[in-house]
């Protein structure tokens, strides 16, 4: 029997969550998907903890939507607009349920931090972060957006606006400097400061950490936070429909060479 691509336990009161799915650099799938949102609906219920972990195995943490992976009816999403958009709101609702859940959520990170994995991190309440950790939304550079726009609310408009026009990555010590992580850690640390940093968290009352979290997130929610996302979401929707040059190049070249080949193709037109 196959392992999950998503694993749950409990170390003391906190629950821990894995994505598991490291030969894919734990990159999110439709399956790995639901099993993410399946494992936050119990670790969000279970009377046994106080905290969540969010980790991953292997040496990247999530390399954002596995975009080589077919799924059966979904081929002509991109085809109008309308499609294209109920295609991403699911994902959007995916990447918001740390945000939405009733306990807080850290994330511990490592290595790749892209794309919906790095806006799934942006919208957990804290995270740690190995050194060899590199954080960015590269989609643009294939004509795409992230669903959820959501960097500008947590490190401002100006280096927000860079990241997202260039898609651009950036190193863990730039992330902490920005305020996009909380620590920098080794990476042969990462494993035992992160269950360290939740054990503290977790002996916090749970009813006090669901007041402040419902307070801070209800401020967030109450000056745009959340309409501002799906407003993201109706504006950058219909990009997906619409047929440029590079990204029609791009997919051709993933679909005949493989995504990692029409990656290598764009990246190398920015080393300079």
């Amino acid at each position: 029997m196959a392992e999950s691509v998503v694993l749950y336990n409990v170390d003391e009161k906190v629950g821990v969550i894995t994505l598991n799915r490291p030969d894919k650099l734990n990159a999110i799938s439709a399956h790995l998907m639901r099993a993410l949102l399946a494992a936050f609906a119990r670790a969000d219920e279970d009377a046994a903890t106080n905290v969540v972990l969010l980790r991953a195995e292997g040496r990247s943490f999530c390399a954002g939507y596995d975009i080589g992976a077919k799924e059966p009816g979904t081929d002509d999403w991109r085809s109008d607009s309308t499609k294209a958009h109920a295609h991403l709101r699911p994902q959007l609702e995916f990447e918001m349920t740390p945000w939405l859940m009733k306990k807080p959520v850290v994330a511990s990170v490592q290595g790749h931090v892209l794309g919906g994995g790095c806006e799934l991190v942006m919208l957990c309440d804290l995270t740690i972060a190995a050194d060899n950790a590199t954080f960015g939304e590269p989609e643009v550079r294939f004509s795409a957006v992230g669903p959820a726009i959501v960097m500008p609310m947590i490190i401002g408009y100006k280096k927000a606006r860079e990241l997202l026009y260039f898609g651009d990555q950036i190193d863990a010590a730039t992330a902490l400097e920005l305020g996009m992580v909380n620590r920098v850690v080794p990476l042969a640390q990462l494993p035992a400061e992160s269950l360290k940093y939740a054990r503290r968290l977790s002996l916090i009352s749970p009813e006090a950490l669901y007041a402040t979290k419902r307070a801070v997130n209800g401020v967030a929610d109450a000056t745009g936070f959340r309409a501002g996302l799906y407003a993201g979401l109706d504006i950058v929707g219909p990009l997906y429909a619409t047929k440029t040059e590079l990204g029609t190049r791009f997919r051709e070249i993933a679909q005949s060479e493989g995504v990692p080949a029409a990656v290598r193709w764009r990246s190398a037109q920015f080393k300079e």
